[in-house]
């Protein structure tokens, strides 16, 4: 019988049972390709990110990440956000003093990560992601409207695909009733987004509940299998981009996201605009731990 551990995570959350839920497992570099996807799909969280020794010189960890279908995702979002908080929260990081600068693998690239704290005590956890980019736009918003179960005068024009190392399409919605009513026909939908280019779709509208977020939103990925996520770090770091491009947040500093209202899991993204660069900072809360007997 071999015995393999697993953690879950609450990414995005300052309590228990909110945020976006992870599955983290360790020391899987015993484990082979095959059972990484059936592991993720028992599992069935959002995703499923699996701890690695790492290959490239200097890097403290590699991660892979997998949803319940069996799709492989490589941006630096909550998957390696929440798998950073278990690792630095357990020790494995050794001492953390007043906060480490670490790299980590992920999708074929190194990126920095920050673990910030104060006395040894953990506060956030800080991820680089990918260089900004500014994709296609979308070419048909009636039928990316009537695709979320829109009307068209529901979404404002300018749907745009931008990546920071997962390509997503953000659409604007006129308000948030109307991020609200969204109801995506997932192949609709899938046939807009392949159209595109792009992975996901980030709905969102510029009347957050909380004053101190600039955007509400809600996130679909039917490419990978996924219906909603309530906490997307890979959407939210090029939403705060590209709403910065567009004069309507700061172009330096940190701004908040809140996404994940429709789900019943409220979750805060905080993004720091730093001279070109886009760093994703969250808190986590893990919640259990249990082992496969397989």
């Amino acid at each position: 019988m071999t015995i393999i551990p697993f953690h879950l995570v609450d990414v995005f959350a300052g309590e228990p049972l909110a945020g976006n839920p992870l599955a983290v497992v360790p020391d899987a570099d015993r484990l082979d390709e095959a059972l990484l996807r059936r592991i993720a799909r028992e599992l069935n969280q959002s995703e499923t990110t699996f701890l690695f020794a790492p290959v490239a010189p200097g890097a403290a960890s590699r991660l892979r990440s997998f949803t319940p279908a069996g799709a492989e995702v490589s941006g630096a979002g909550h998957n390696a956000l929440g798998a950073w908080w278990w690792l630095a929260e357990t020790g494995r990081l050794g001492p953390l003093g007043d906060g480490l600068a670490l790299t980590q693998e992920l999708g074929g690239r190194v990126l920095p990560v920050a673990v910030e704290a104060r006395a040894g005590r953990l506060l956030s956890i800080g991820l680089t992601q990918g260089g900004p980019q500014a994709l296609a736009e979308h070419p048909d918003p009636a039928a990316l409207a009537a695709a979320l179960g829109l009307r068209g005068d529901d979404l404002m024009p300018g749907a745009r695909v931008i990546s920071t190392g997962a390509a997503h399409l953000l659409v604007q919605a006129r308000d948030r009733a109307a991020v609200a009513a969204a109801g995506p026909d997932a192949a609709r939908l899938l046939a807009e987004l392949r159209r595109a280019g792009a992975q996901g779709c980030y709905l969102y509208s510029l009347d957050p509940i909380e004053p101190s977020a600039i955007a509400h939103a809600r996130f679909f990925n039917p490419t990978v299998g996924l219906w909603e996520d309530p906490a997307t770090g890979s959407a939210a770091g090029p939403l705060a981009w590209y709403l910065a491009e567009r004069g309507l947040a700061p172009s330096t500093g940190e701004v908040a996201i809140e996404q994940g209202h429709a789900l019943g899991r409220p979750s805060r993204l905080a993004v720091r605009l730093v001279e070109g660069r886009v760093e994703l900072n969250g808190r986590c809360v893990t919640v259990a731990d249990g082992a496969f007997r397989l």
